[in-house]
């Protein structure tokens, strides 16, 4: 499988991936932010039957690199997108990219 550069911003939508490819993703996605000091992430999931949402939320709540997450507000996507608050502890985290 080809490797696909994703560039590290305040948001990304997760449309153009597979959803096995997802938990992988966020999980790189989220220290990438952190190295860059990024700490409030939109996800967007899309509205849809809700399938890919459902995922989303299953791998926030298990992430220990997420602090909080809730839904965007209407002007940001509403339900059919996540704001997500990292944890400001970039220590903390770096063990997990060894791993």
């Amino acid at each position: 499988m080809k490797s696909i550069k994703v560039p590290i911003e305040d948001h990304i939508d997760l449309h153009t991936f597979r959803p096995e490819e997802i938990s992988g993703l966020l999980s790189e996605y989220f220290l990438e932010c952190l190295n860059n000091k990024i700490f409030t992430v939109r996800i967007i999931h899309g509205k849809g039957r809700g399938f890919l949402k459902k995922g989303v939320m299953e791998i926030l709540k298990k992430s220990p690199v997420v602090e909080s997450f809730k839904d965007a507000p209407m002007e940001a996507g509403g339900w059919g997108a996540t704001i997500v608050e990292l944890k400001d502890e970039l220590t903390e985290c770096t063990a997990l990219k060894k791993d």
